[in-house]
């Protein structure tokens, strides 16, 4: 379980096609690699991955994760390439603050950044999400995007916007963020039960 609060941008290293449509991706980040167990949850860019591997690397630390066909599927990860960064966030130990909001780490599915308006700080971006997660999305209400806990500000048919704060843009890949650029969706999972127990109700 995660909050939305990005602790590293990661580097892609290397992904490694395997058996059985999976795909092994190589990690760089700045966490220890002694904090890293074998076994851990690491969400990236928003997706719950479990660590396979980790290593020291020249002052850094590679993790390996493998992603498997329903994940490459559903997110980004199948479009992820060496090079790209990713937003890292570790699961949550008890204790620690809720900064953002609960996060499951399972992807919805995949959004597309439709617009980038840069203000004099900060950035609105409305972006264009599956028509089935849209009745999930409210003003006001809460979603991860790449891993990222943010607020709705407004809502469409089909799109939604958000405001990008400074800090949010110096600590995060939606910096570099670009029209067209495809993202990670998870929505508030309140919003999806309490639309679960409207339907049962009906």
């Amino acid at each position: 379980m995660f909050t939305g609060i990005v602790s590293d941008v990661g580097e892609v290293r290397a992904v490694t096609p395997r058996s059985g449509e999976l795909h092994r991706i190589s990690i760089s980040c700045s966490y220890p690699r002694d904090s890293i167990a074998l076994g851990a949850s690491i969400a990236c860019s928003g997706i719950c991955l479990t660590v396979t591997e980790a290593v020291e690397d020249v002052g850094r630390t590679l993790f390996s994760v493998d992603a498997a066909a329903e994940t490459l599927r559903v997110t980004t990860a199948g479009d992820w390439k060496p090079g790209g960064k990713i937003n890292l966030e570790r699961s949550l130990k008890m204790g620690d603050e809720l900064g953002g909001h609960l996060i499951l780490g399972h992807v919805d599915g995949v959004a597309t950044l439709e617009q980038r308006e840069d203000l004099t700080d900060s950035a609105r971006m409305t972006f264009r999400a599956p028509l089935a997660l849209m009745r999930f999305i409210a003003q006001k209400g809460s979603v991860a995007l790449d891993g990222v806990s943010l607020t709705v500000n407004e809502v469409g048919a089909d799109t939604f916007s958000v405001l990008i704060i400074p800090h949010t843009l110096q600590v995060t890949t939606f910096g570099a963020l670009r029209t067209g650029a495809r993202i990670n969706l998870e929505v508030d999972q309140m919003a999806r039960y309490a639309a679960r127990l409207a339907e049962a109700r009906g």
